[in-house]
């Protein structure tokens, strides 16, 4: 577990635990579209003060008290206010200036983004994950599929995929909030949606026509994704991911491969400045159950997503290969 989610674990269970009940507010009026659907366009901030996985303790609690989520917001905004300068012998650390994690508690005052199963934690991985994941390991761990660090540095090939600018920390799919870059833009026509992220800067375009997926042969980084509206929530699910990725739960976890990910995300805009954005995989090669995850997003007053060019100038990537062979590797 990072440093971030132990802290944020920690301040969940020195809270007293009090009545979670929280009342029901009435559905509040949605934008619509010229052509009549949700209006789903704008720019999101998905990022949260609100773990991805429920500390153990709390058991199915999955509702803090306002009292609760003010000190979680308070505590999560000085998460790393003391990281900097920490000694006088390495470099200064990052702090709330450079992280963006998040420091809001959303109205619905989850305890954790995992909604289900019930305790809020992701599923273990299967015994045949487990095998095939030792399996790749045996062989060398080519491909790479996590997303930092990596087998070595002999070339970009040994490092992880975000490392190397393919995919984002963050912006999946499924999309989780991280350190930062947690911004997205959504627009949308009659017979398209584009959900535009940030970190990366991917553009999934999604149609809604009905027409079917891809062929299985032809596999993305992104999947192969197709929408439709079921009531006043966009409905969109993606395979045909490529082998090449997996699973991501965190930065150095990863589970799977492309071959068998299926994934269901929900969009429902609730009011005039929150879209909930949920999703649950269901692999039963690699879990031993479904999960699934709602993520609050707010929308923002900013009118655009700039391009986040991972690519130029990467001086990450050539510091290492090339402190590597300076060491003699």
């Amino acid at each position: 577990m990072s440093t971030r989610n132990v802290a944020l674990a920690s301040v969940l269970l020195v809270l007293p635990a009090v009545s979670a009940a929280q009342s029901s507010a009435p559905a509040a009026e949605i934008p619509r579209t010229a052509w009549g659907a949700p209006d789903l366009q704008g720019v999101y901030d998905f990022g949260s003060a609100i773990p991805l996985q429920r500390p153990v303790e709390l058991g199915d609690r999955a509702v803090l008290t306002e009292e609760e989520a003010a000190v979680l917001e308070q505590r999560a905004a000085e998460l790393f206010n003391d990281e900097v300068n920490r000694d006088s012998l390495t470099p200064p650390n990052y702090n709330h200036f450079w992280f963006e994690f998040g420091t809001t508690v959303a109205d619905t005052l989850q305890s954790s983004l995992i909604v289900d199963p019930p305790d809020g934690r992701i599923p273990p991985v299967t015994a045949a994950e487990e095998q095939r994941r030792a399996a790749h390991d045996a062989g060398g761990g080519y491909p790479v599929r996590v997303l930092g660090g990596g087998i070595g540095m002999a070339g970009p090939e040994d490092r992880g995929l975000a490392e190397r600018c393919i995919l984002g920390f963050n912006a999946g799919p499924p999309i989780v909030p991280a350190s930062y870059n947690n911004y997205l833009q959504v627009f949308q026509t009659p017979d398209h949606v584009v959900i535009f992220t940030e970190m990366v800067h991917d553009a999934r375009i999604i149609p809604l026509d009905g027409r079917p997926h891809l062929p299985s042969h032809i596999r993305q980084w992104m999947g192969d994704s197709r929408a439709r509206w079921e009531g006043d929530t966009l409905v969109i699910e993606s395979s045909n991911y490529t082998p090449k990725r997996g699973y991501n739960i965190s930065w150095m976890n990863v589970v799977g491969t492309g071959e068998t990910m299926q994934l269901t995300e929900r969009l429902t805009r609730v009011n005039a400045n929150t879209l909930i954005y949920e999703y649950t995989y269901d692999n039963p090669e690699m879990f031993t159950q479904p999960f699934s995850a709602s993520i609050p997003l707010a929308r923002t007053d900013e009118g655009a997503v700039f391009e986040y060019a991972c690519h130029e100038g990467n001086y990450g990537m050539m510091n290492i290969l090339s402190g590597a062979r300076s060491a003699g590797e």
